[in-house]
């Protein structure tokens, strides 16, 4: 499989994300994350090629609905994703382009 641009990984499994920025993120694009939010333990965020902040009503719409947040750039995070899958730790993700 090969896509072009931004991927929410789920345990449903892994889609096309439209945010092509942190700054794109809508409360619209985390619906599909909340849905799942029982089958894992926190969200993974991909801010892209560096590390950025995730604006704060993003990270509060995403604590309120019960899920524990970890904003890194997409490179770490990927590799965070795979060590997680490795250890049987159910991971989820939402990886902004690089």
């Amino acid at each position: 499989m090969s896509h072009s641009g931004s991927l929410l990984i789920l345990p449903s499994g892994i889609y096309g994300w439209r945010p092509a920025a942190v700054t794109d993120i809508t409360s619209d694009d985390l619906v599909p994350i909340l849905a799942e939010k029982t089958k894992f333990a926190f969200i993974l965020m991909g801010t892209g090629r560096i590390m950025a902040l995730l604006p704060q009503a993003i990270v509060r719409y995403l604590t309120e609905g019960g899920l524990a947040v970890e904003a890194m750039d997409t490179g770490a995070a990927v590799r965070t994703y795979n060590i997680l899958l490795a250890e049987d730790r159910p991971p989820a993700a939402a990886l902004i382009a690089v």
